[in-house]
């Protein structure tokens, strides 16, 4: 999984904080990691480990890379 600007890398805490709107693409597929209190799973990892089909698993990255590309980043 390959992420914009090395956001895969990033603990998920942080991306939400940052960019508030990726959690509502993980919402969309139903990853509850989004209300975490721990929060330090690696976005990358957050995705990979709720058991998606490749292609959900597809559908994020290009959500999350389409979105980051029309902010400018």
């Amino acid at each position: 999984m390959e992420f914009h600007k090395g956001l895969g890398d990033m603990a998920i805490q942080d991306v939400l904080r940052t960019d508030p709107e990726i959690g509502e693409i993980l919402n969309r597929y139903e990853i509850g990691c989004v209300t975490c209190k721990v929060g330090i799973c690696l976005l990358k990892d957050v995705v990979a480990i709720h058991g998606l089909s490749k292609a959900d698993e597809a559908a994020i990255e290009e959500e999350i890379n389409n979105h980051l590309a029309t902010k400018g980043e």
